[in-house]
């Protein structure tokens, strides 16, 4: 949690700077930093995940600390990814994002935005966690492949998600903004399509 309002007003750069090193240093997040990766991956998924959470721990602090806390002690990648999804019940757009901030060079964010800019993995969304982490790993390298080296694989994304944003707008103006079919996006800059609502 911070008081500093200034850095929570660039709310990505909280998140991989300051709760990043609170997660490494301590081990676990409190409520207010699991949740700010919540708002910043998909804002209006957050009411729906504090329900499933405080019902499975009691209040969002204590699932906070047991959720973030198991994270820190799983043993691989895929145990991280395997814990998230099937033991927290989070999707992979969500459980992606968590692990993205606070392994950034191991997890890539799971968006619809990138998808496009691959053309593939647009199915992986509903993947079960226990079919999940070969493809999701496909999707990672996809990443790191698609964008030059000199590039780190949080800027990878960054990168394809803007280019994808970009091509949508000028799209849009083109037409006059005369369809509604742009994907929905989030305050942090991750974006799903509306097929992908509950994808969270």
């Amino acid at each position: 949690m911070t008081e500093d309002y200034l850095c929570y007003y660039h709310l990505e750069t909280y998140l991989f700077e300051d709760v990043h090193r609170r997660f490494h240093e301590h081990g676990k997040l409190d409520a207010f930093d699991l949740f700010s990766i919540i708002i910043w991956k998909a804002n209006r998924a957050k009411s729906k995940l504090a329900r499933r959470l405080i019902a499975k721990s009691g209040s969002l602090e204590a699932a906070a600390s047991e959720f973030t806390s198991a994270l820190s002690k799983a043993e691989s990648a895929e145990a991280r990814l395997l814990l998230a999804m099937k033991n927290w019940g989070f999707y992979l757009p969500m459980a992606s994002a968590i692990l993205t901030v606070l392994w950034p060079e191991e997890f890539t964010v799971y968006d619809i935005r990138v998808c496009n800019g691959l053309n593939d993995f647009h199915s992986l969304a509903q993947a079960t966690a226990e079919g999940v982490w070969l493809e999701y790993g496909r999707y990672v390298e996809a990443v790191r492949c698609a964008v030059p080296d000199a590039l780190s694989l949080r800027d990878k994304d960054r990168f394809l998600w803007g280019r994808s944003a970009a091509g949508q707008l000028r799209r849009d103006i083109a037409r006059g903004f005369s369809r509604d079919d742009t994907p929905v996006a989030s305050q942090g800059g991750s974006t799903r399509s509306k097929s992908e609502s509950n994808a969270i």
